[in-house]
């Protein structure tokens, strides 16, 4: 199983890319922006493809389980980011709420230097119902591709 992120608009402080799923569009996603050199809490994830598997253990996971009790079985953990560790997909708005990660949503607003996703928790449970079993087994792959740029 695949999830892709086509990243389509960015500015000086937040990337905005269309999620699938296996060719499907499932949410929005938003991370940080594109740096050519990482500077910490404030790079996107380097296009590339990646392995997800679950991690059990964290703050997310804790919080994750309490919110989410009837699905959550670990956080998406996104694997061998170089330069990154701990990347997930959770939860969050606005480039504020990340550093480094990859947040969902159901709406998207791309308008420069007021960038944001709306409807996380929905887009979070729609996308983490559909891979989570792929994650589980080690199945579960993701694509991080620019077309912003």
């Amino acid at each position: 199983m695949k999830i892709r992120v086509d990243r389509f608009v960015s500015d000086s402080d937040t990337t905005v890319s269309r999620v699938s799923i296996d060719g499907s569009f499932v949410c929005f996603g938003l991370e940080d922006e594109y740096r050519a050199t990482k500077l910490v809490n404030e790079t996107r994830i380097p296009a590339d493809r990646y392995r997800v598997l679950l991690r059990t253990a964290g703050k997310h996971h804790k919080q994750y389980k309490a919110q989410f009790p009837d699905i959550h079985r670990g956080m998406l953990h996104i694997q061998d980011v170089p330069d990154f560790e701990f990347i997930l997909i959770h939860c969050g708005n606005t480039q504020a709420d990340t550093s480094g990660c990859l947040l969902v949503g159901t709406g998207a607003v791309t308008e420069e230097n007021n960038m944001s996703i709306s409807g996380s928790r929905v887009a979070y449970r729609r996308l983490y119902a559909q891979v989570v079993d792929a994650a589980e087994s080690g199945s579960l792959e993701i694509e991080f591709v620019d077309n912003d740029r």
